[in-house]
């Protein structure tokens, strides 16, 4: 442990001196150097106190936001600046081998002044983009539309709107009012059915207490159901007793209900109109591992016709390229989450890139694989860093054709 503080330290003492270096050659006032060596040396050590403390306690969500956000806000956008200034070291200890010139003549005063403006630049930028992500960002909630074409869809549900939500994660926010709008907006769609595809919390089951009332206005014409994600077992913190976990999760699953969501532990339901049927099926979460591989896609599927339009909740997306799109009982849409998009990236029209695709090739929006479909929804909330950057919270409605 003394060894990796001495590592992580002497790295962060090198990203200071290139930094100050920087700010010395665009200033001479002391009072800005001051000020930024006691701004620096403050973050550094609620760093460390919130690093230490976590580790010793419970490891809580709020401890965790601030050292992600202490990260990525105060010390990733500094590695930019050290970027920018190594490119004009390079240059010169490469004059210097090849014997181009003598010290006194290899400086370059204002291509080391303008590589310090860009550097710094572009670190301050990084830094307003994740502290906008954390006061903004993860607030705005965007409906996605996705037409879905059935080859047996009945009639019936020609049009029929389905919202999916995914990764709420109430345990992320202390104010349910601040989710108000996102409600509102899921509202406005005027959904036949609404589907949630787990991680209603990040740990515990009364995280989600205080957001009952909230989802609870939630309507939909012929219902709400959900599935659970990997963090809704309460696997994250440590237990007293295999019975205090379980009731945490029943505990989950009771607060689901009377926030009006039926749960689907391995089992279908059946939306009916006119005599016609369409059948949603709902898995537990089943991951690679270390995540758990509950999901029972045969449990689901009883009793229900091979022939029938089938939609399958399961939250994490490898569940498809692993199981569902193998599996012989044709199961044309499965709906997921789980990859949040990583909360940063790219999401343009023609652009999408996001750091999470090197874990997860599946990650946003809808693919198609042996003639089946998947659709990942970039989530509604936040974990571990608490906004979002670039990948805007997603409340995605389907329509039926």
């Amino acid at each position: 442990m003394q060894k990796n503080f001495l590592i992580i330290a002497g790295i962060f003492l090198f990203l200071e001196v290139y930094i100050y270096q920087a700010i010395r050659t665009l200033t001479d006032n002391s009072w800005i150097r001051i000020g930024y060596w006691v701004l620096s040396l403050a973050v550094y050590g609620i760093f460390a106190y919130e690093v230490t403390h976590f580790q010793r306690s419970d490891k809580s969500t709020v401890r965790a936001q601030i050292m992600i956000s202490l990260f990525l806000i105060f010390i990733l956008p500094k590695i930019f600046v050290v970027l920018f200034l190594l490119i004009d070291d390079i240059f010169r200890t490469g004059g210097y081998l090849i014997g181009f010139a003598q010290s006194s003549e290899n400086f370059f005063p204002e291509r080391r002044k303008f590589l310090s403006i860009v550097g710094l630049g572009m670190g301050g930028v990084l830094s307003a983009l994740f502290i906008d992500g954390i006061t903004f960002g993860k607030y705005r909630h965007t409906v996605r539309r996705v037409r879905v074409k059935f080859n047996n869809l009945p009639k019936s549900f020609k049009g029929y709107k389905i919202i999916q939500i995914s990764d709420v994660h109430s345990g992320s926010f202390s104010d349910p009012s601040k989710l108000q709008h996102a409600i509102d907006l899921i509202n406005e769609q005027k959904p036949d059915l609404v589907l949630f595809t787990g991680d209603m919390v990040n740990n515990v089951a009364d995280e989600f207490k205080p957001f009952i009332p909230l989802f609870s206005k939630i309507q939909a014409k012929d219902g709400k159901f959900a599935v659970l994600g990997n963090h809704d077992y309460g696997d994250y913190v440590s237990w007293e007793s295999p019975a205090a976990k379980k009731e945490n999760l029943d505990t989950l699953i009771s607060y689901e209900k009377q926030a009006g969501f039926d749960m689907l532990r391995n089992e279908h339901r059946i939306i009916e109109k006119n005599g016609e049927k369409i059948y949603i099926l709902g898995v537990e979460n089943w991951g690679l591992k270390p995540f758990p591989q509950f999901g029972k896609i045969d449990d689901a599927l009883k009793n229900v016709p091979e022939s029938a339009t089938k939609i399958l909740m399961s939250h994490d997306p490898t569940h498809f390229d692993y199981v569902v799109k193998k599996h012989p009982a044709n199961i044309h849409l499965t709906l997921s989450g789980h990859t949040h998009g990583m909360q940063f990236g790219l999401d343009l029209k023609n652009i999408k890139w996001s750091p999470v695709q090197y874990r997860y090739p599946k990650w946003a929006d809808l693919y198609e694989s042996e003639g089946k479909l998947l659709y990942v929804n970039r989530g509604f909330g936040v974990l571990g860093y608490p906004g979002r950057v670039g990948v805007l919270p997603e409340i995605t409605l389907f329509e039926l054709s």
